[in-house]
């Protein structure tokens, strides 16, 4: 059967190595995973018990924007995090930050339209770009510039993507430096997305949200990360009030709805503060053994994690095939990374991103392989 051109996207390498881990472990190996992005923690307790008092009432359809007083919620959550006075009728909820990206990019671009991101950056801002016969656009980004692009470095495009904390480098926008990059974008004409879905998880100063220096902007966020609800699958949008009727009449025909399970427990989750700093607690404890055991092991340019719960490592001194380098430590030291493939095509070769999700007997236990496994490379 024919198929079309635009669907011939590049695999989600990180997807194909936690495959490959739990093969390992189907054949008895026990694997540290370092490679996927997704907390070790379950759902908050109040979330779950949300949704086990809400399983004798019908769970059909809801409106298209999500829960009104979800979307509440999320304006209560904008006020609290940052001061921002939100109007809920701009809150969309989505089933995921995925389709949160369907969903602007569907009402921002037409066909053809150019797309820069910030490369190292999440690879799949470019497969869904390309799935929808758009251009992604990289910028390449610097070590000494924490992995985050530059105002005077924007190409000409139609849209440009910010992701803070960025995704691999953890590394985080400040306010400054927010506002520099979108008046640069206005005044390219370029529309603004901004990716905040590590938000709540930060290792100093909290996260800056764009929408503290500018509404013309959509921001993304989700309940998968500071909230750990990824396989629930909810996330959402906030759009500038001209775009609601847009987004909304394009999530009716694309998705009907957010999953109503999933909307019942996010709401009860928004309350459920304590256990999210716990385990945030849990990951500032991480963070810190992986900032001791990685250099220890021979890992020792690495970008600043601020936020989320990765550290990018420049592994140029010791490989120019990250594919390669992964595999082998996921073969001899029984721990799963990802390629920096994943996150920028060209100079993704010689780095890898190390998770800090999981547990902190298991980082320890991977930092402890790793160790062992470089000094006998």
């Amino acid at each position: 059967m024919r198929q079309s051109r635009r669907g011939q996207v590049d695999p989600f390498i990180v997807m194909d190595v936690m495959e490959k881990a739990a093969r390992a472990e189907a054949a008895g190996r026990h694997i540290i995973h370092m490679e996927v992005g997704q907390p070790g923690t379950p759902a908050p307790e109040g979330a779950r018990r949300a949704l086990a008092q809400a399983l004798d009432a019908p769970l059909g359809y809801t409106v298209a924007l999500g829960l009104p007083a979800l979307r509440q919620g999320i304006a209560d959550l904008y006020r609290r995090w940052y001061g921002v006075d939100l109007d809920p009728a701009r809150v969309v909820v989505t089933p995921g930050s995925s389709g949160a990206f369907i969903l602007a990019f569907s009402a921002l671009f037409d066909a053809g339209d150019r797309v820069a991101m910030g490369f190292p950056g999440y690879p799949s801002y470019r497969q869904i770009l390309r799935a929808m016969s758009l251009e992604p656009v990289g910028i390449p980004t610097r070590p000494e510039d924490r992995y985050q692009p530059r105002p005077e470095d924007l190409p000409q495009a139609e849209g440009l993507i910010l992701a803070s904390p960025g995704n691999p480098s953890g590394t985080v926008l400040t306010a400054p430096e927010l506002a520099a990059l979108s008046q640069a974008a206005q005044a390219r004409g370029m529309a603004l997305i901004s990716d905040e879905i590590y938000h709540g998880l930060s290792y100093g100063g909290r996260c800056v949200s764009a929408l503290e220096v500018t509404d013309e902007v959509v921001v993304i966020n989700s309940f998968s990360k500071y909230f750990s609800m990824t396989g629930w699958r909810i996330g959402w949008m906030v759009v500038p009030e001209p775009m609601i009727r847009t987004v909304e009449r394009l999530a009716q025909n694309l998705f009907i709805c957010p999953p109503h399970a999933s909307q019942v427990a996010a709401l009860a989750a928004l309350d459920c503060i304590e256990e999210s700093e716990a385990n945030l607690s849990v990951y500032a404890e991480n963070r810190r053994l992986m900032l001791e055991g990685l250099p220890r092991a021979g890992f020792h340019r690495i970008a600043p994690p601020e936020g989320a719960f990765y550290i990018y490592a420049d592994v140029s001194d010791l490989t120019d095939d990250s594919l390669a380098f992964a595999a082998e430590i996921l073969e001899r030291a029984g721990v799963a990374v990802t390629p920096g493939l994943d996150f920028d095509p060209e100079r993704g070769r010689r780095t890898l991103r190390f998770s800090y999700a999981r547990a902190t007997a298991d980082i320890a236990e991977g930092l402890a392989r790793l160790e062992r496994f470089m000094a006998t490379r």
